[in-house]
């Protein structure tokens, strides 16, 4: 065991390692006095329980900060973040001149080295929408069904009946471009505890997925996804794979999640009560994911290679525990809110959780490490993963903690909810930074786009593309929770609800080749509505993951608000809001951007899961049903129950559609003639469509 005095000698070589690499958290307090039954600092199972008095070294001596070095000494807590190539810490940390300086204008005073390195998760691109918040406010938000709309983890839909869907889609791009495998699986776990956080029970998975062409990397975020998926056990039902040159050096993986709770139990994530506690479980604390938010989600994806310590490390057994113990605590009542603790760590899920004027103080040397030695900067913004934050009463924590023990979970008070609207954190009984709440969210920059249009031409498409994808799907685990009705590979899946209700999901992204972001955006709307309509859905809502390369060039500034516009309208036109949503900018590699990819996630209510279509029976006749927009969409789902199958003709042509339709059905078309080139949705059945614009192709043989 290590004695008092051995332990300062280890915490006197910490300081010196600090001092060496300039690395420096001055204090702006004293510990205010703990609460009586506060739990004891838990920082590694193996460190000692208290620190040896008599032999602390003399605190540093007051000094002024400069707007160059940021430099702050006061009696205390001591350490500097180095910076890079000698250039100032805030640009180090991805901070302008011009946010540094607001940020020493909204705080009346220069921040250290800490709370900078909070504002710059905070203010990242990841975290802070600094160029898309403006535009996200021209979607449709709105419907009688809604009943969480953006601004939370996911969106929330009413399905009537007292049951609710919670869904969402996210990006995880960067890091899967870095290390592929653990950047898609960790990319699942993200959106899984988003759905989890609203308090609903994930129950399927969904995954868009572009690259440059099936090669090991492809592999690798494939088997990522289905690692992940498979063993946490919650069925991977639908998506899209799409190869394109464009995409080689920054594929793009989207994730979505779909879950269902009771539509009285819709949880947020803002904290509440003064004096209850803030609860930290799930997995130990370490350095996987440090500064992903900002590292990898806000920039280009130039010297990729040293930015590999910036992708998270995922554990799917411990991301099934922390579902099953989060829905519990749910269920029983046992806690306020609920945060998931994602990109920017704790930072970004307590200044979340103390928005809205209330206040959160947390002791950062309380949270559990995996490492012994992280310094409290480290702590704030690891983004380690399958860990979850929540808001209890005192008199519950005894039961949350019974809770978590059951599952093999850590779990510890690390802060309690206050009053004066400040995130404070402590560490070692001083206080290391304090910033207003609002001054995080609310007060991140907005930025005014430079649009500038660019001529556009629809780009080749690699064959590869028409090939089926059956040996991507099948790695994943489609069934388990026996909810699913229709399985993946051919337009929407189908889950059951209850009884014979159910949903239809789809996620889809642009035509392969399309380069006109407009179109992009209305394309990927109407593509995904399609699909729900296929299998006898009527849509209800969309979240949508915008994909776009660096938005301070004119050109992608255009892009991004023309799909914007496009998925507005097709959203309007389908009468059908946008509850949720992620943004993912920078997708560029050596000055080369990734097209405009708007990726949209449709779910749609299926009143009688006994009429799914299922696939054409011999005798059938087969038509194409030519045309595109809502008008169409509705008629399909309208009349879904009296096809035997219906499949849209989307990439690659009536040609491939009907070459899928056939396998899905397992009976060959005998057609009658030449096949017409048109957009629009092959049916098929008895009785032909009353559509004004049917075309009889065939008959099944």
């Amino acid at each position: 065991m290590t004695r008092p005095c051995e332990k300062e000698r280890e915490n006197a070589a910490r300081r010196r390692r600090r001092s060496a690499v300039g690395l420096r958290f001055p204090p702006v307090g004293r510990r205010e006095p703990q609460p009586l039954d506060a739990p004891p600092r838990h920082r590694s199972p193996n460190a000692p329980a208290a620190r040896c008095a008599a032999h602390r070294p003399p605190l540093p001596k007051p000094a002024l900060c400069d707007a160059r070095a940021e430099t702050v000494r006061t009696p205390g807590y001591a350490g500097r973040l180095s910076s890079v190539a000698d250039q100032p810490l805030h640009r180090a940390l991805g901070l302008s001149d011009w946010e540094f300086g607001r940020i020493r204008e909204l705080l009346g005073r220069a921040p250290n080295d800490f709370e900078l390195a909070v504002f710059s998760l905070l203010w990242s691109e990841h975290c802070g929408y600094k160029h898309s918040a403006p535009l996200l406010r021209r979607l449709p938000q709105r419907s009688p069904r809604v009943l969480q709309g953006p601004g939370e983890n996911a969106g929330v839909v009413d399905l009537g009946g007292g049951i609710a869907v919670a869904f969402k889609a996210e990006s995880h791009n960067h890091p899967s471009a870095v290390e592929p495998f653990q950047g898609a699986a960790t990319g699942v776990g993200g959106i899984l505890r988003d759905v989890v956080a609203m308090g609903a029970r994930p129950i399927a998975l969904l995954d868009a997925l572009r690259f440059g062409e099936p090669d090991w990397h492809f592999r690798r975020a494939v088997a990522g996804i289905g690692h992940y998926g498979n063993c946490v056990g919650v069925p991977t039902v639908g998506g899209e794979c799409a190869f394109d040159e464009a995409y080689a050096r920054n594929p793009l993986v989207n994730a979505m999640c779909v879950g269902l709770l009771p539509t009285e139990r819709v949880l947020t994530a803002k904290a509440r009560g003064a004096g209850n506690a803030v609860v930290l479980y799930g997995a130990l604390t370490g350095r996987d994911g440090i500064g992903g938010a900002s590292v990898l989600a806000s920039q280009d994806l130039d010297g990729s290679g040293e930015k590999r310590p910036s992708v998270q490390i995922g554990d799917p057994f411990r991301g099934k525990a922390l579902i099953e113990v989060s829905l519990e605590l749910v269920e029983r009542d046992l806690v306020v809110s609920l945060q998931d603790c994602g990109a920017a760590g704790l930072a970004s899920s307590l200044s979340e959780m103390a928005r809205d004027g209330t206040g959160v103080d947390v002791h950062l040397d309380r949270v559990p490490l995996r490492e012994p030695d992280l310094e409290p900067w480290e702590v704030m913004i690891s983004e380690s993963q399958e860990r979850m934050v929540a808001v209890v009463a005192r008199d519950r924590v005894d039961d949350v903690r019974a809770v978590c023990a059951r599952w093999e979970l850590p779990c510890t008070v690390v802060g309690e909810v206050a009053e004066h609207g400040e995130l404070r954190a402590w560490w070692d009984d001083e206080l290391v930074g304090s910033i207003p709440a609002a001054l995080l969210t609310d007060e991140c920059p907005r930025y005014a786009l430079d649009p500038a249009p660019r001529p556009v031409a629809a780009a080749p498409v690699a064959a590869v593309n028409n090939e089926p994808k059956n040996w991507v799907f099948e790695q994943y685990d489609h069934l388990v929770g026996s909810r699913t009705v229709r399985r993946p590979g051919l337009d929407a899946a189908v889950l059951r609800v209850e009884g014979t209700r159910g949903i239809a999901v789809s996620l889809d992204g642009p035509r392969l080749g399309e380069r006109d972001p407009l179109a992009a955006g209305w394309g990927a709307v109407m593509e995904a509505a399609l699909n729900v309509a296929c299998v006898g859905g009527e849509p209800l809502a969309l979240t949508d993951c915008l994909n776009f390369g660096n938005p301070e060039k004119p050109t992608v500034a255009w892009e991004l608000e023309q799909a914007v516009e496009g998925i507005a309208a097709a959203a309007a036109e389908l009468g059908i809001p946008v509850v949720s949503g992620n943004v993912s900018l920078y997708n560029e590699t050596g000055g080369r951007s990734i097209p405009p990819t708007p990726v949209v996630g449709c779910v749609g209510l299926v009143r009688d899961l006994r009429r799914v279509p299922t696939g054409w029976r011999s005798g059938d006749t087969v038509w194409l049903l030519r045309g595109r927009g809502a008008r169409l969409v509705e008629f399909v789902w309208r009349n879904a129950h009296r096809f035997s199958l219906a499949h849209d003709v989307s990439d690659g042509g009536v040609e491939l559609a009907l070459r899928e339709a056939a396998t899905w059905s397992g009976r060959e078309l005998a057609p009658t003639g030449s096949q017409p080139d048109a957009e629009g949705v092959v049916v098929a059945g008895a009785q032909a469509p009353e559509w004004r614009d049917a075309v009889e192709l065939g008959t099944v043989a």
